[in-house]
């Protein structure tokens, strides 16, 4: 259950995972993401949703896809930093890095279950608005994780590895048969690359939402 304070969750499996843990291709290290507790000062949420992107070249999906570029150029260094970029004029999302410096590879933090700090990420998600949030909606979705977690462009570069600011605590991972896996949510290339992994019946998990082409 959402909790204000550190909950069993998060103290279950405090250990930080190491950089060596991140420098896989992500498609390996989103499904091991699962169940996992990242911390950013009061807030801690347990990821039950994430969306791995490839190399340059590889995967056209990438934010990466035509090499680097002043915008991504944190996924081009070590393995286990924040990539934060703004998104439709409006949205901030997180990935993490993978893969060895140079190569430029990610996981999308797409959704999770806030398990410590839930005032502080209700105030965050309601701030200047009249509106309420269930415990459930409030990182449901890579730019409510995002506003939860307090992560803006200026946490671009962040290391999540020990003695960063950030930590991904090993937390409480689902058994295999748990996890389902599925195309990406909203992009319009390589949509089909099963590569968005999620716990089943969680209800924290995103809706899938296919691209829809913008009408001029």
């Amino acid at each position: 259950m959402p909790a204000d304070g550190p909950g069993e969750q998060v103290l279950a499996g405090s250990v930080p995972l190491t950089r060596e843990f991140f420098d896989r291709p992500g498609h390996e290290v989103a499904p091991d993401l699962l169940g996992r507790v990242i911390v950013h000062g009061p807030v801690s949420v347990r990821l039950t949703e994430v969306e791995a992107y490839g190399t340059p070249g590889e995967d056209p999906a990438s934010h990466t896809y035509r090499g680097r570029t002043p915008r991504n150029a944190v996924m081009f260094g070590p393995p286990g930093h924040l990539y934060v970029y703004f998104t439709y004029g409006m949205h901030y999302c997180a990935n993490i890095v993978c893969l060895p410096e140079g190569v430029g590879s990610g996981v999308l933090l797409r959704a999770g279950e806030v398990v410590a700090g839930a005032e502080v990420a209700r105030a965050r998600r309601t701030a200047g608005a009249s509106r309420t949030v269930t415990a459930r909606d409030l990182a449901r979705g890579p730019a409510r994780l995002a506003v939860a977690l307090g992560f803006t462009r200026q946490d671009d570069g962040l290391d999540v590895c020990p003695p960063g600011p950030v930590n991904v605590l090993r937390g409480d991972p689902p058994g295999e048969g748990e996890i389902r896996s599925g195309p990406r949510t909203g992009v319009s290339s390589a949509r089909e690359t099963p590569w968005r992994f999620w716990v089943d019946g969680d209800s924290t998990v995103s809706p899938y939402r296919a691209h829809v082409p913008r009408r001029r």
